[in-house]
């Protein structure tokens, strides 16, 4: 009786879709898209990779999906006349969707199977400006001003080689080490009176650059 009971408690959860898909977001999270293959998955999952296929066709399958996850937990903009409000919210709930899953920075526009998330989430920034009166021209150049600004952002970002004022000082002192500091004054005041001041983050600029663009907009719109 004992063994039965421990071999109930140990039985293997079922393995199905949600579950895949939320342990290979979980790996590409901590290490990157490169870091996920069938074989890992299943391993992480504690099954042969080929019991994968019976819920993905292929990686490239897979990693729709997981682009469909990440669309799904950004916020939609709303259909109403604050559509600065709406499509601020959005990009930066954008922002932080593409701060948790690094990964898919660059894969968010290239899918050329798209899930239901991602085709809601265009559907709803493109439903917004219409509503706010954008026609169908100027609402593909507010759409994709808006989200080269987010992308790129968040690709920078990603990129820094530093996250606090105190890692700006040492990637300085690395940086300008071999050379004279004297050569590039307003490099050396940017980093010395702003960059490594306390408190500076580099993440504050997304809401000011958001800020110009969708003001730049607004009047775009009211001129046309």
């Amino acid at each position: 009786m004992a063994a039965r009971t421990a071999g109930r408690r140990h039985r293997r959860i079922p393995l199905n879709r949600a579950r895949v898909l939320e342990t290979a977001i979980g790996l590409a999270d901590r290490g990157g898209l490169e870091s996920l293959s069938m074989r890992k998955l299943g391993q992480e999952l504690g099954v042969e990779a080929m019991a994968l296929y019976h819920h993905f066709e292929d990686k490239e399958d897979l990693v729709d999906a997981m682009v469909d996850i990440v669309f799904g937990e950004v916020e939609l903009p709303s259909a109403g006349p604050d559509w600065t409000s709406a499509m601020r919210r959005r990009a930066i709930s954008l922002r932080d969707a593409l701060g948790h899953h690094r990964w898919a920075i660059g894969l968010m526009e290239s899918r050329r199977h798209p899930g239901p998330a991602g085709l809601r989430h265009h559907d709803a920034v493109i439903g917004s400006l219409r509503t706010a009166g954008f026609d169908m021209v100027m609402a593909a150049h507010a759409y994709s001003l808006l989200d080269s600004y987010i992308y790129g952002f968040a690709l920078t970002k990603t990129n820094l080689p530093f996250e606090t004022s105190e890692e700006v000082a040492e990637v300085a002192q690395t940086m300008l080490a071999p050379f004279v500091p004297a050569e590039y004054p307003n490099l050396v005041e940017f980093i010395a009176g702003h960059a490594m001041q306390p408190g500076y983050d580099y993440e504050d600029e997304f809401e000011y650059g958001l800020d110009v663009v969708l003001d730049g907009l607004a009047r775009a719109r009211n001129i046309d």
